[in-house]
């Protein structure tokens, strides 16, 4: 994601990255794994954390936004100058996949985040009985499709970083996705 937003903005070395999906995705864990900080003391999102790591040069400014049912209405507060969208999929949670698909999908109609770059990051891969890599691709690809269609609406990108159930557990995929 960081290549799409260099190409982007050479002279501008701050970035503010929304980070997005339902609740208990696992959003805020996957920021308290790049901050570094200890991920046993997570609770949900009530409204949002901001937190800033410095990457490659970059100054991240990395808002987590609580994804409860209640809170998604808000999500639109946050859209303003977002360089990308991180959208979480909770790779254990089959029961509310649509939901995910109908999220993502009110998302990418959004004129505020025109231009953003967007990064479907699959959360939980580690847990035994999770979603195949097909079952997460499933929730991104006709949108895919329409944002090719209009390319200064969004650039799409879904990598699964050497797809491995086991390889959230060291946070790798989390520095890989950045």
């Amino acid at each position: 994601m960081l290549s799409i937003l260099r190409k982007a903005r050479l002279k501008d070395k701050e970035m503010r990255i929304l980070m997005l999906g339902l609740d208990n995705a696992g959003k805020t864990t996957i920021v308290k794994k790049v901050m570094g900080e200890d991920v046993n003391t997570v609770s949900p999102t009530l409204g949002f954390i901001i937190k800033t790591i410095d990457y490659e040069g970059y100054k991240l400014n990395i808002w987590d936004v609580g994804g409860q049912k209640t809170l998604r209405s808000y999500w639109r507060n946050y859209f303003e100058k977002t360089d990308a969208l991180i959208w979480v999929v909770d790779a254990t949670d089959r029961l509310r996949i649509q939901d995910c698909r109908d999220e993502l999908q009110g998302l990418l109609l959004e004129e505020r985040l025109a231009g953003a770059s967007l990064l479907v990051f699959a959360n939980k891969t580690d847990v035994e009985g999770c979603m195949t890599e097909e079952e997460i691709l499933s929730v991104c690809p006709r949108y895919a499709m329409t944002c090719h269609v209009n390319m200064t609406k969004l650039t799409i990108m879904f990598r699964s970083y050497n797809w491995n159930p086991y390889g959230h557990i060291d946070g790798t995929s989390c520095h890989a996705a950045l």
